[in-house]
């Protein structure tokens, strides 16, 4: 019997990816997005769900119910980024994005617990980022949001052992994908304080997408994570800089490593 599979933010990018991947792989894979009818060449079954409204979440979940009676794998893959100067992004737009990007996912995860658990098996994986282990300067709000649901997943692997639900984050570097289209800009502003830096560091922001590798390799990543007996919580895909970045966060003084990043970023 194939497995089940719900992807958030199924219809494009990185989830459009994972799911036809899968789904080649002989999964039963749905996708979700907000408005299912602008996809309707998608290769998916596209399900209505925006994770920041629990009427869509509980709908969503109870229709992929019916229609399959499990859940095997949800893959918290819905996001939205976010870029500006802390000191000038208004408050509603730094709350919009951890209601995407951290509360979202918690909901999903709660309206599908119950079903996984009925059933004694289950297994979450959770897109994170790799700027999540790191505070960037002008996307501080984005490394927040998914930082936190790094951290919290650590706690939910462990409440869940006694049910055999597994749950794993996987941290993408740079993709090319459409996400910087989507994503909150604080507008560089003519009196601002933060005018020079901030324009170069978004156009360089701009440029690591366009030049990010193929998604491919996120959808081979999970795959593989799907098929692993015991999955470890923490993951990371991209490139190999961007993934010894973490590694020299861990080893080297804060200063040190804080000046790495601004010079990086040409700070």
């Amino acid at each position: 019997m194939s497995k089940v599979v719900l992807i958030t933010g199924g219809s494009s990018g990185i989830g459009k990816s994972v799911g036809e991947y899968l789904q080649n792989k002989g999964f039963k894979v749905y996708g979700t997005s907000r408005n299912p009818n602008n996809y309707p060449n998608s290769k998916l079954p596209i399900v209505a769900l925006d994770v920041t409204k629990q009427d869509t979440i509980s709908n969503c979940i109870a229709e992929v119910l019916t229609l399959e009676t499990r859940i095997d794998v949800l893959i918290n893959n819905a996001g939205a980024g976010i870029t500006g100067p802390l000191e000038e992004i208004p408050d509603e737009e730094i709350k919009r994005n951890f209601e995407t990007n951290f509360f979202g996912p918690i909901n999903v995860i709660k309206a599908v617990l119950p079903s996984m658990r009925r059933h004694n098996a289950g297994l979450i994986i959770n897109v994170t980022s790799i700027a999540g282990y790191m505070g960037l300067p002008f996307r501080g709000v984005y490394s927040a949001s998914k930082g936190a649901l790094e951290i919290v997943t650590e706690a939910f692997r462990m409440e869940l052992k006694d049910f055999n639900i597994s749950m794993s984050n996987v941290a993408p570097g740079d993709f090319a994908t459409n996400i910087a289209a989507g994503r909150y800009h604080a507008p560089v502003q003519e009196d601002s304080p933060y005018k020079d830096k901030y324009g170069s560091s978004l156009q360089l922001m701009d440029a690591h997408v366009d030049e990010g590798d193929d998604p491919k390799q996120m959808a081979e990543a999970i795959y593989k994570i799907i098929n692993t007996s015991n999955p470890k919580i923490h993951y990371k895909v991209g490139a190999f800089m961007q993934k010894f970045s973490i590694v020299l966060k861990r080893i080297l003084p804060d200063k040190v490593y804080e000046k790495l990043l601004m010079n990086h970023y040409k700070l």
